[in-house]
């Protein structure tokens, strides 16, 4: 499926830092009933919802520049667009995968701020959006720099393109693969795609130094697989706030994901 694989994408929270090992009887730690890159993402979906203090430090991260009417692509089941929705006036959230789409609608069918679409980067399409962010969606597309230029036609001029993506191509692992990434970013890489899509960088800064060190132990070395589960809950409670907290003020020089912002030029 390497002519559609790119589009089967979404947001998600995988790079938090527990794992499970996988199962004896499955395919490279893949569920045997699942038929596609798409029904593997969605399940990590639901088996992350636990990593609450994660999702909210990346919703953080992004909210200053969502500006008045943003669009996320990639928005999967909806988490990162129902905290944004604090601060945000309006959103559109869009997905790729029919059944993700339908649960999108299903969960703001009453929540008239928000605007539910199917959405594939590349795309034709202008727009004249504030915003668009995509966490941990660029790594699944084949083509990643027509894909920011596809995100900088959906802006109005000055408008933001916020991202989170993996972190160090060496960090790849059987996981990455299993819910097709293509690739894993450097600082360096994502400023130059950044840059060859038109955008003016304006910031890209690793996050998450020690969950890229445990990713390292569990995902590469031991191929484990992202769950739900006591150590993600105790992960989740105890190690994420003081990361937070630290990069405060600490900017470090590695991480388990790159947050990058840059804005489609005023001309």
């Amino acid at each position: 499926m390497s002519g559609s694989r790119g589009r089967l994408y979404r947001g998600d929270v995988t790079q938090v830092g527990y794992w499970l090992p996988p199962t004896p009887n499955d395919r490279s730690g893949v569920d045997p009933g699942m038929t596609s890159d798409a029904d593997v993402q969605t399940s990590v979906l639901e088996d992350l919802t636990e990593a609450v203090n994660y999702r909210r430090w990346l919703v953080s991260l992004g909210a200053a520049y969502l500006g008045d009417d943003p669009l996320e692509v990639g928005a999967g089941i909806g988490d990162y667009a129902v905290e944004w929705l604090a601060t945000a006036p309006r959103l559109t959230a869009t997905e790729a995968d029919e059944h993700r789409l339908k649960l999108l609608h299903l969960r703001f069918a009453d929540e008239p701020r928000v605007t539910v679409r199917s959405l594939a980067l590349p795309t034709s399409e202008a727009g004249n959006h504030s915003a668009v962010v995509a966490f941990n969606v660029l790594e699944h597309i084949r083509d990643d720099v027509d894909a920011l230029r596809s995100a900088a036609r959906l802006l109005r001029p000055g408008g933001a393109v916020v991202l989170i993506v993996p972190a160090f191509p060496s960090a790849m692992s059987r996981f990455d693969r299993a819910v097709g990434h293509f690739r894993r970013y450097r600082r360096a890489t994502l400023t130059e795609a950044l840059t060859q899509a038109g955008l003016v960088v304006e910031q890209v800064r690793y996050v998450n130094p020690i969950g890229l060190l445990n990713w390292y132990v569990c995902c590469v070395a031991l191929r484990w697989f992202p769950r739900n589960g006591p150590l993600l809950r105790v992960y989740d409670r105890l190690v994420i706030p003081v990361a937070r907290a630290l990069e405060r003020w600490w900017r470090p020089p590695f991480g388990q994901s790159l947050f990058a912002v840059a804005r489609k030029p005023d001309r």
